[in-house]
């Protein structure tokens, strides 16, 4: 069934669009990420214009990551008080970002950054995540303690001032660093059109070694309102909002993070930060072919309107 997009000004298939949605709703609810970074390629590799796809996806991560984030809610798995000030970052951040996003889309550089960041940051994290998930699950298979959180373990973090304590999440730390997380959440939320949770998940888990259980749910509370302010953003200060699309990926994203989370719950730790690394390593291997293979056309002659 094909469909028009008003934005994005072209005809697509709205059961892929739905198909598209549900998947990445899937995996929000799962692992804790609003999707973006797999959502907003698919976008791309589909057709949708970059700087449609990243402002429209934003919007779509907003209904997906509700979703999620009441499931998890009704299992106790969201720390408030940590997502609120992981929401202050954000939301800093998200501002700085979208003022960003206007000025590269302004010199026409925003198609090329948004590609390199992808490649950049998903590559690297995605490498660091498969390489503790293996080392914890073949600790497991030898019977071995999985290394984690243990009480009265601290890092360099804990030697930062403006402590507070977080009782969910059985944390005593510095705002600091849960602000600079946020911020970095938000700032990539507005220029690359992800809810930032393939940053924050790791984040969180390593620096500041909030427990898995808790994780995903205050992850996904943070990304609903830092997706939420940068929607609104880009629809007034850009105009590259796509409603019909993030209606159409709203709804498939709803449906699937209910089942994402259900899933969630059923696999350990390490196996969930495993199965999101390989995830993440495959979005960024697909985006670096594309970006050093020969296109099938070398150049692109466009009219203007009326000419």
């Amino acid at each position: 069934m094909q469909i028009y997009l008003p934005v994005a000004e072209l005809a697509v298939n709205m059961f892929v669009l739905l198909g598209m949605g549900g998947a990445v709703g899937f995996l929000s609810g799962m692992f804790g990420v609003g999707g973006g970074f797999l959502m907003t390629p698919l976008l791309i590799f589909y057709g949708i214009p970059p700087a449609v796809a990243v402002a429209t996806e934003a919007n779509q991560i907003v209904a997906a990551s509700t979703s999620g984030a009441l499931a998890h809610w009704r299992r106790r798995g969201v720390d408030v008080r940590l997502g609120l000030v992981l929401l202050a970052g954000g939301l800093v951040g998200s501002l700085i970002g979208v003022m960003v996003f206007r000025v590269l889309r302004a010199v026409g550089q925003l198609d090329l950054l948004i590609s390199v960041l992808y490649v950049g940051l998903l590559g690297s994290i995605g490498t660091l995540m498969i390489i503790e998930s293996a080392r914890a699950m073949r600790a497991r298979r030898r019977g071995r303690p999985v290394s984690g959180r243990r009480p009265g373990q601290h890092t360099w973090i804990h030697g930062l001032p403006f402590k507070m304590r977080f009782k969910r999440s059985r944390l005593y730390v510095s705002a600091i660093p849960v602000l600079a997380i946020g911020a970095t959440v938000g700032l990539l939320a507005a220029i690359m059109g992800v809810g930032g949770g393939f940053i924050m998940v790791p984040a969180m888990i390593y620096l500041l070694r909030v427990p898995t259980s808790v994780v995903i749910g205050t992850s996904l509370f943070q990304i609903v309102f830092v997706t939420a302010f940068t929607t609104v953003l880009h629809a007034t200060t850009n105009y590259t909002v796509d409603v019909v699309l993030a209606l159409i990926l709203m709804v498939g994203g709803v449906i699937g993070a209910q089942f994402g989370a259900f899933a969630g719950h059923k696999l350990r730790g390490e196996q969930l930060r495993g199965l999101l690394a390989l995830l993440v390593l495959a979005v960024a291997g697909r985006l670096l072919y594309d970006l050093v293979s020969t296109p099938d056309s070398l150049y692109v002659v466009e009219t203007g309107l009326g000419l």
